[in-house]
């Protein structure tokens, strides 16, 4: 499909969606209506967000330039506002998508957890926003410390994003591994972070199976949690990180507190899930999103 038939399609599954979703609740109380309806706010948001398109001032000068067509009601003064104020109802769109609309298999799951700094390392000592709120930590990737927060996500087979936990950067994996898998059965696959024993017996009781290679790559005790097979089921979490950041920019964070980070956050998963949605539809590969706009 071409760009202009991915925004008519997105709309229509979220305008769709929206009766579903609020049922009999009413999602202002006072004050006028928006001329711009919350379906194609949304809707920008999440082709916003497939393009690159991760800030809001950028968003609604792209629209305003290309598709006042599509959106004539489209109004500077408001925008930005009724986003921020559409995080429960991105969250909610999100969760019908992942349990009404899309089929995984939740008895196979990965878990990891990727950093999202704030500001530049440099920068930290004197860093007011998320002030009492961010940490350093460490990224393991870059082998460098860093100033923010950890993305904890549980992913299901075959790549669908279920679960999230936004933590400070200090909060180590095995610390926050329980509550991202609270309700979860089945094989969970993880990196060396979550080789800890005691936590695995743990999981075990609540019927959880977590796997993952030893601490030190050489030991004797690596062997039979090191296969390439294994290997390669889990890294897909990471080809799912690689398009939250290069596509979203999830690393570039410009919100000055976590009620905007968080709904920065709920924009890129829920664009990341609606295209999964689409690809699985089509009976396409699942996390090929560049193939859905030519």
């Amino acid at each position: 499909m071409n760009l202009d038939d991915f925004i008519i399609t997105c709309f229509c599954v979220i305008d769709e969606m929206m009766p579903m979703i609020l049922t009999d609740d009413r999602l202002r109380t006072r004050g006028p209506a928006p001329k711009l309806s919350d379906s194609e706010v949304i809707t920008m948001e999440i082709v916003g967000s497939y393009l690159g398109l991760s800030q809001d001032k950028a968003l609604l000068t792209y629209f305003q330039r290309h598709y006042c067509h599509f959106f004539p009601a489209l109004v500077s003064t408001t925008f930005v506002r009724q986003v921020a104020n559409l995080w429960s109802i991105k969250e909610r769109v999100w969760c019908w998508l992942r349990d009404e609309a899309i089929s995984d298999d939740p008895s196979l799951s990965i878990v990891d957890s990727v950093p999202v700094p704030v500001c530049r390392f440099a920068r930290a000592p004197w860093c007011v926003r998320f002030r009492g709120e961010a940490r350093y930590g460490k990224d393991h990737a870059d082998r460098q410390t860093f100033y923010g927060f950890r993305l904890h996500a549980q992913l299901s087979w075959p790549g669908l994003l279920t679960r999230l936990f936004l933590a400070p950067a200090n909060e180590a994996d095995g610390e926050i591994v329980p509550l991202v898998l609270e309700g979860v059965t089945g094989v969970v696959l993880g990196d060396r972070n979550y080789w800890l024993p005691d936590l695995q017996a743990f999981l075990r009781t609540k019927g959880i199976l977590l796997q993952a290679p030893f601490r030190k790559a050489h030991s004797p005790k690596a062997a039979a949690s090191h296969s390439p097979v294994l290997g390669r089921v889990r890294y897909l979490i990471d080809t799912v990180f690689g398009q939250l950041t290069d596509r979203c920019q999830m690393k570039r964070v410009w919100a000055r507190d976590l009620w905007h980070l968080r709904n920065r956050l709920l924009r890129f998963i829920l664009m990341h899930t609606i295209c999964f949605f689409f690809n699985q539809q089509e009976q396409a590969p699942l996390l090929q999103f560049d193939r859905l706009v030519v």
